[in-house]
């Protein structure tokens, strides 16, 4: 069987899998958000805040309470780092010692479900962090963005009310009845896939069959593996991240993690169909993001598969940076899927594909991330570029759009087109700053064209809340620390105070019957419309830095 083949077969059958369960796990997760029961443990937690499951939030209120929560969670992080040395389970030797710079960075990159690392894993951070900080995170900062989606959801169901219900339940509820047993499940099956889960030192060392001495990391691998492709948070445990064969140790545990990493944001559609009583419109969403992710998978495995350019190659694919046990197909689909969503784990290595395949990781990013994009995070971006394609289209036939019921006015076209904005400003100013400095610029591996493209990818992962890096670039250093962590921080919280504002805006209104003036959201020509409007505002927006890096070099 050809390489191309079997990359096509991969993909094919992650695809029937998705399929197969978007209709019961989004019914699924519908009933979770909509359920009014709650059990004894999620009511034990309520007491325990001081949260009153049954009061309903405005939007204001909900986003106050996301930014309280993740405040808190930020500086509990922070002060977990620093004091890392004075607590159990610190097993590396000698002790490392965190600065207050990467502290900042790694809260929060792990709280903005962005798991931007600028360190290495095995050698930075004991057990004790790496479970009850960074797995934690991993949990919540999922259910962060799932709570803030479903919010959102009501925004267009809701009519005359300011409430989008409340954020402390949601949270809760997706954290205890999505993620944790779905995680528990997958962390048995990459334990039985040969992936670790244990409380060895990382310096333990063994002796090999040749009689030679190596040093074997170990640690609670398999249940962070599960959290960080499931929840899309993507930080590796160690350093490589899923290309180590301890996380992930062979080709079906390679399909396990990309499904994880898939699975809630393409099933996130069918919840939303479910809640405003029209599963076509939820359908329509999801064609939308596969449109698009088919798009992104055909054309990094072309890039990768048939390259004939100077990049070093093995049987007409480009091989350099690729793990043998998955291979040039395999490695392809995983990269842009983790690109495609807000996952930043990685098991190639990215800074090593050809300048076409790397601009199509980027472009992967700079879609917003919509397609299917993070958990939560995707979707709310996902609607806010079907408010933009619906205003456009109202703009043809000179008439106030209207979407699902609701008329899109100047304040919920202004807030929609800022969301938009937000991310790409951090993203080209962050990366003219960095171009401009010359002590940044040094450390670029690269100079040209690719050196530009290692600074532009690292702060498009940053600003979009992905997290995988192109590597290349030196940036555990003070000044990227800071730059990259405001990014994340910028990136994350923005778009989520605008998202809501806009259902809040959205829940106020009436519902407007349909009429012969109504765009058809849920038909193929309204998925054609939202695909055409992202590419084209994404293409405005960095075609400009994607011609100096990626295709200048394409070009060379």
């Amino acid at each position: 069987m050809s390489t191309t083949t079997a990359g096509i077969l991969f993909l094919v059958s992650l695809i029937v899998a998705l399929v197969a369960v978007h209709v019961p796990f989004g019914d699924y997760m519908y009933r979770v958000y909509s359920s009014t029961k709650d059990s004894r443990i999620e009511k034990g937690i309520y007491r325990a805040i001081g949260a009153d499951p049954k009061a309903e939030q405005t939007w204001g209120a909900y986003a106050r309470s996301v930014l309280a929560f993740s405040a808190v969670s930020i500086l509990f992080l922070f002060g977990f780092q620093l004091l890392q040395n004075y607590l159990p389970l610190h097993l590396n030797d000698p002790a490392t010692e965190v600065t207050p710079a990467l502290a900042w960075n790694t809260a929060v990159s792990f709280v903005t479900n962005t798991n931007w690392q600028a360190y290495s894993g095995e050698s930075t951070y004991g057990h004790l962090v790496q479970m009850a900080g960074l797995a934690v995170q991993n949990f919540v900062s999922a259910a962060v963005g799932m709570a803030v989606a479903v919010a959102v959801m009501r925004g267009f169901v809701r009519t005359r009310t300011g409430d989008l219900g409340n954020f402390w339940v949601d949270l809760v509820r997706g954290t205890l009845r999505i993620l944790l047993p779905i995680s528990a499940l997958a962390a048995v099956a990459l334990v039985a896939g040969g992936a670790i889960q244990n409380f060895s030192p990382h310096s333990q060392v063994v002796d090999t069959v040749a009689g030679a001495q190596q040093t074997i990391p170990g640690g609670p691998v398999a249940s962070q593996e599960a959290i960080k492709n499931l929840g899309t948070n993507g930080g590796g445990f160690f350093n490589v991240n899923a290309a180590h064969p301890f996380e992930n140790p062979t080709t079906w545990t390679n399909w396990i993690i990309i499904f994880l990493l898939l699975v809630i944001a393409f099933t996130l559609p069918r919840t939303f169909g479910r809640m405003v009583g029209n599963t076509k419109q939820g359908l329509a969403i999801v064609s939308v993001q596969a449109t698009l992710a088919m798009i992104s998978w055909a054309a990094i495995l072309w890039t990768q598969l048939q390259h004939h350019g100077t990049v070093p190659t093995a049987v007409n694919a480009a091989m350099e940076g690729v793990e043998q046990r998955f291979g040039v197909a395999n490695s392809a689909i995983f990269a842009a899927s983790t690109t495609l969503t807000s996952t930043g784990s990685v098991n190639s290595f990215h800074d090593s594909y050809t300048s076409l395949g790397g601009m199509v990781l980027l472009l992967n990013m700079q879609l917003g991330e919509i397609a299917p994009g993070g958990v939560g995070s995707g979707f709310y971006g996902m609607l806010v570029l079907a408010v933009i394609t619906v205003f456009v289209a109202g703009l043809m036939v000179g008439r106030t759009p209207e979407y699902l019921g609701k008329k899109i006015t100047p304040r919920e076209i202004k807030l929609a087109a800022t969301y938009f904005l937000v991310t790409p400003l951090i993203v080209l100013t962050g990366t003219a700053l960095a171009m401009a400095l010359p002590g940044q610029r040094a450390g670029m591996l690269n100079t040209g064209p690719h050196g530009l493209s290692e600074v532009l990818y690292a702060f498009t992962s940053a600003g979009n809340n992905n997290g995988s890096a192109f590597a290349g670039i030196t940036v555990n250093t003070e000044w990227y620390n800071t730059a990259l962590g405001l990014a994340m921080a910028f990136g994350r919280f923005l778009p989520i105070i605008l998202v809501l504002a806009l259902a809040g805006s959205l829940a106020k209104q009436g519902h407007t019957p349909a009429s012969v003036g109504t765009l058809p959201t849920h038909r193929p020509q309204f998925v054609g419309m939202v695909s055409g409007v992202t590419l084209i505002l994404v293409a405005l927006t960095f075609l400009p830095m994607l011609a100096l890096g990626p295709l200048a070099e394409g070009l060379h």
